[in-house]
């Protein structure tokens, strides 16, 4: 468990248990993954976060304790009984708010929050051409947007994914879009601007670490075979304009 503590890397993960961390697995690292996203979406204190995809509410617990933001934690597959128990353990159920709901039939209000996070769950209803204008009406103006999701150095609508992920992963690595796609495909709305999306730096390698912590054998095997930039997560990030 040594190999999660990285101070020097992810100073703010690194205040987090790692047996916290890998009880709540449900993927990759994501304190890793939002650590990273932090800096582009300019929190302050107060501001209204939707996290999407929250799974069992590391980020929402994180978000919160480290940003001092009110969270709503949105999650399809964790119930909400037990979301609230995790958060109440975690002494932030005043801090964050959760619903079960499916991301593509959200009940908010226009404008709804300062900023949107998902981590390592966007590549499951993101890719739909008509998912990305649905979300952003729950987006302020000049609010941002900031999401983590697996990424293939070479898009998989270009070039077939390469043998190991295509064994291990089969048709869902058809969602495993290159950043350059998804940097087009946020672009192609016309509803945001400064977008950008880049493969997470050592992305490849994090995930080699934890999947080594959680002793996934052909996980490790998939990611070992292929170098660094093949494989990873892409981070894309962006701004709702004031303006429309």
């Amino acid at each position: 468990m040594q190999s999660l503590r990285r101070p020097d890397r992810y100073p703010r993960s690194n205040k987090y248990d790692p047996a916290w961390v890998l009880e709540l697995d449900m993927g990759p690292h994501p304190l890793w993954q939002l650590e990273d996203l932090l800096p582009a979406l300019r929190l302050r204190p107060g501001d209204r976060v939707l996290d999407l995809g929250c799974g069992r509410r590391a980020t929402s617990v994180f978000l919160a304790r480290e940003l001092g933001v009110h969270v709503v934690a949105v999650d399809r597959w964790v119930a909400e009984p037990q979301l609230q128990a995790d958060l109440h353990a975690a002494g932030v159920a005043d801090r964050v708010d959760v619903l079960q709901a499916d991301a593509r039939q959200l009940p908010f209000d226009d404008a709804a929050f300062d900023a949107i996070v998902s981590i390592d769950a966007f590549e499951y209803f993101g890719t739909d051409v008509h998912f990305l204008p649905h979300l952003l009406r729950a987006l302020r103006p000049g609010g941002r947007i900031g999401v983590s999701t697996p990424a293939l150095g070479a898009d998989p609508y270009v070039d077939a994914p390469p043998g190991p992920v295509a064994a291990l992963v089969g048709w869902e690595a058809a969602a495993w879009h290159s950043p350059a796609w998804w940097h087009t495909h946020w672009e192609l709305t016309g509803l945001l601007t400064d977008v950008t999306a880049v493969m997470q730096p050592g992305s490849r390698d994090d995930w080699i670490i934890w999947a080594r912590e959680v002793d996934d054998s052909p996980l490790l095997t998939m990611l070992t075979s292929m170098a660094p930039g093949q494989i990873g997560f892409a981070l894309v990030t962006a701004t709702k304009p004031t303006e429309p």
